[in-house]
Order: structure tokens, then C-alpha cells, then sequence
């Protein structure tokens, strides 16, 4: 569900400002790609007819960072244009952020927003299988390692009809029990992996996260539309080794944490989503 993004004009939201810093900006849109609102007065480049950021990488980087929001140190995984990792970025204005995506084209547009917003000392992109071994060698830990991985299987679903799009939709380079086990073996003591998943394949990501060795402990439901019963769950998942063996017994997590409703039945925007949107700098109501 792409998020619209915003006007220019702070005063079309009642004197609301946009929060963090002034991007130098300096980088142009070229033919097919747009520039949009991201977070705060941060933006993004991306192709019009492409992938897009979307409500999967707003929940994911806004989960992760509320459940570790000193991160020092993060980590995104199939980053993609890069909005998951800009977003970490700018709720965590002192972390360092290390991205990892395995389409040229994705990480063109990635490199570019991350230089108009002024983030080059610290955001670093590479390109690269999420899948190799030898990902991230020689780096130390990190504190916060998010991903969105892929839905569905090839074959279980239409690819999409824009090629970029098509490994963020079906699993043509890893799936989330890939994912998984790169968070895993990454994480620092104490980190959180943050991912988001079809709500109707919960069991599959509670799985993955599992025979990973991490251990599920706060999950959120993300739900699309009053009454429809398809959405999101968001997960924060820690490495079960950090824990006592019977932590998840008596935790009894992680069904504890109400949904949230992106819309009513009469398609007004639901204050639970307006908050978060409000957390990673983008206006209310919108």
C-alpha cells in the first residue's frame, strides 16, 4: 500500500512542520523516476512505473527502531531503493547504517537519495546477495538488522509487471527463512531483527525465525482495512542464545500487542497508523 506523499507546504497541515534536518539536496530527478516525501523533510528517488516504498517498509523500520532505539550500528537486508534504511536513519540520528541489495538499478536510486538527503558519512550501501556468507565480513555486529523479505515463491503468485519489482514480490533471491539466518548471524548480543510478513503466513515467518535460532518476541499485526482480513504482522525477534531457555514460556509474547488499522470501513485513516506515520516525520492524517 504506497503512502501518498505529502506537499510542500507545511501550512496545508494546520502549522505542522516537518521534523529532523534540511537535506542539501542537489540531486535531480531524471526521466521516469520521481522524488518523494519520505520522512521528514527527507526524500527519495524512485521510478514511476517501479517498486516503491510502501506501508511493509514504513512498519519495518519504525518497528525496529521503537524496539531498539539506541541502535548504533544497523543493518537492512534486500534494502531495495533504500527506504527502510533511510527511515532507521532518520529515527536513529547516531546509528551507522550498512545496506545490502542485489539490483543495480535499486541501489542507483538508494545511492542517490542517500546523497540528497545528505547521509553519505553514514549510510552505506553495497551491492550484493543477502544470501553470502561472506556478507558483512570483518564488520562488527550490529545492533539492528531489518529486512522485508519477499511474499511468496515463484509460481504462487503473478510476478510483477515491472522488473525491478519482481524480487521484492516472489522469492527469486532468498526467502524470509534467508533472511533469518543472515540476521542471525549478524546480530550483536541483546540486537533486534525487525521484518514484516503476510499476516495469513504467520507460521511460515514464526518458523523461519525459529530454526534460524532467534526468538520471536514482539509481534504487531498491521491491518489493512476494517473488517478485511488480509494484512501485515511485524515482528522483533531477538537471538534465542541471549535468553533463558524458558524466557518464551513465560513471556507469553508475542501476543500481547493490539493491531493496528491503517483504515476504517469508511476509509478515513485510523489514529493507531496516523501515530506511526507521525513517529518517522511524516504529518498527521495523511
Amino acid at each position: 500500500m504506497p503512502r501518498r506523499s505529502p506537499p510542500d507546504d507545511a501550512s496545508a497541515y494546520k502549522g505542522w512542520t516537518r521534523p529532523g534536518p534540511v537535506p542539501p539536496g542537489g540531486v535531480d530527478a531524471e526521466p521516469g523516476e520521481t522524488l518523494d516525501g519520505l520522512c521528514g523533510r527527507w526524500r527519495i528517488f524512485q521510478l514511476e512505473k517501479g517498486n516503491r516504498f510502501s506501508t511493509d517498509d514504513l512498519v519495518t523500520a519504525w518497528y525496529g527502531t521503537a524496539w531498539c532505539p539506541r541502535a548504533g550500528r544497523i543493518a537492512d537486508l534486500g534494502s531495495g531503493i533504500g527506504s527502510v534504511a533511510l527511515m532507521a536513519a532518520w529515527r536513529c540520528p547516531g546509528a551507522v547504517v550498512h545496506t545490502v541489495e542485489a539490483q543495480e538499478a535499486s541501489l542507483r536510486l538508494a545511492r542517490k537519495s542517500i546523497r540528497y538527503n545528505g547521509q553519505e558519512a553514514r549510510i552505506f550501501p553495497r551491492l550484493g546477495d543477502l544470501r553470502d556468507p561472506a556478507l558483512f565480513e570483518g564488520e562488527a555486529p550490529f545492533d539492528l538488522v531489518t529486512g522485508t523479505p519477499p511474499y511468496w515463491p515463484e509460481g504462487h503468485r503473478l510476478p510483477a509487471a515491472h522488473p525491478q519489482s519482481v524480487p521484492a514480490r516472489l522469492e527469486v533471491r532468498g526467502s524470509i527463512a534467508d533472511y533469518a539466518r543472515t540476521a542471525a548471524r549478524i546480530l550483536a548480543p541483546g540486537g533486534i531483527f525487525a521484518c514484516v510478513f503476510p499476516n495469513d503466513q504467520r507460521a511460515r515467518a514464526l518458523v523461519a525465525l525459529r530454526e534460524a535460532g532467534l526468538l520471536c518476541l514482539h509481534r504487531r499485526e498491521i491491518v489493512f482495512k476494517e473488517g478485511e482480513p488480509y494484512g501485515l504482522d511485524v515482528f522483533a525477534a531477538g537471538r534465542r542464545q541471549d535468553y533463558p531457555e524458558d524466557f518464551e514460556a513465560r513471556a507469553q509474547c508475542p501476543e500481547v500487542e493490539p493491531p493496528i488499522l491503517i483504515r476504517r470501513a469508511d476509509g478515513s485513516v485510523d489514529p493507531a497508523i496516523a501515530g506511526v506515520r507521525l513517529a518517522v516525520g511524516f504529518p498527521p492524517g495523511v
